[in-house]
C-alpha cells in the first residue's frame, strides 16, 4: 500500500550538515500495525513525516497504491493530509479555545468552504459525536482540553485523526506522555480501529512492550533499517505480530 524507496533525508543546523535518513527502503502492507523502534536520533520520526507528506525527502520516492506522492504539489498533499492520512502527535495539539466536539469536526471544516459547510455541518456532527462515543467521550463532547486528563487528550487526537476515515494512521509517540494504564487503553483503541475498520497504522514508539503487540516492529539505527525476513506461510500482512527487524 505504502513504499519507501531509497529515501534520503539531511538537515542543516548552521553550518553543519546532519544526515537523518540513508537509502532508506520500506514496504507496508495494507491493513499492518506497523511499529518504527528505535534510539531517539535514529530518524524514525523523519521517516513518519516524509511517509505523511509533512515533509519532502531530498532523493528517494514514496509511493501510495503505486503511484508517487512525495513530488505532488501543495494542494494534493493538503488532500492527502485531510482525506487520506490520519495524524496522531505525542503533544495532542488540540486548540484549547474548541470543545472536544469542535476540536474533532475541525478536519471536515477545513475542507469546506464556508458555504458547504453549512450544509455539511450536521452530517461532521453525527459523525464526530460516534467516534468520540467509540473512545469512551461521550460524555465529553462540550468540554475543553483543559479539563481533560491526558489520556482523554490523547483519545480525543485519535478521534480527529480518525474522523474523515482516512486509510492510513501515523502515530508519533501515541502513549510517549501517558502512564501506563491510559498508554494501554490507547493501545486497545489503535487496535481496534486497525481490525475493525481495516486503517493501516505506522506508529512510532519506545515501548518496546506496545511494539510487541503490533504486527510488525521494523528497528531503525542510524537513518537505517534491515530487510525484513521471509514471510511465513498463511502470513496475511507477510510478517507474524510481534517480528522484530533488527537495525542494518
Amino acid at each position: 500500500m505504502l513504499r519507501a524507496v531509497a529515501l534520503n533525508k539531511a538537515y542543516r543546523r548552521h553550518t553543519h550538515r546532519i544526515q537523518v535518513l540513508t537509502d532508506l527502503t520500506l514496504n507496508v502492507e495494507a491493513g499492518e500495525f506497523l511499529s518504527i523502534v528505535g534510539q531517539s536520533g535514529s530518524g524514525k520520526s523523519t521517516l513518519l513525516h516524509l511517509l505523511g507528506s509533512l515533509d519532502r525527502p531530498d532523493s528517494g520516492s514514496i509511493l501510495l497504491n503505486g503511484r508517487r506522492i512525495d513530488d505532488v504539489g501543495r494542494r494534493e498533499r493538503d488532500a492527502l493530509r485531510n482525506k487520506t492520512f490520519g495524524f496522531i502527535f505525542q503533544f495532542y495539539h488540540l486548540l484549547p479555545e474548541l470543545t472536544m466536539l469542535e476540536n474533532v469536526m475541525m478536519p471536515a471544516m477545513i475542507s469546506n468552504g464556508i458555504f458547504s459547510w453549512m450544509g455539511r455541518r450536521r452530517d461532521a456532527r453525527n459523525r464526530a459525536t460516534a467516534i468520540l462515543e467509540r473512545v469512551g467521550l461521550g460524555h465529553r463532547l462540550g468540554h475543553r482540553p483543559r479539563e481533560l486528563s491526558g489520556g482523554e487528550m490523547q483519545r480525543t487526537a485519535i478521534a480527529r485523526a480518525l474522523v474523515s476515515g482516512p486509510k492510513i494512521l501515523f502515530a508519533d509517540e501515541p502513549t510517549g506522555n501517558l502512564d501506563a494504564e491510559s498508554g494501554g487503553d490507547i493501545m486497545r483503541i489503535l487496535e481496534s480501529f486497525n481490525r475493525d475498520e481495516k486503517v493501516t497504522i505506522l506508529m512510532v514508539t519506545h515501548n518496546p512492550e506496545m511494539a510487541r503487540t503490533t504486527d510488525r516492529v521494523v528497528r531503525m539505527a542510524g537513518g537505517r533499517l534491515a530487510d525484513a525476513p521471509p514471510a511465513p506461510a498463511g502470513s496475511e500482512t507477510g510478517i507474524p505480530r510481534g517480528v522484530v527487524i533488527a537495525a542494518a
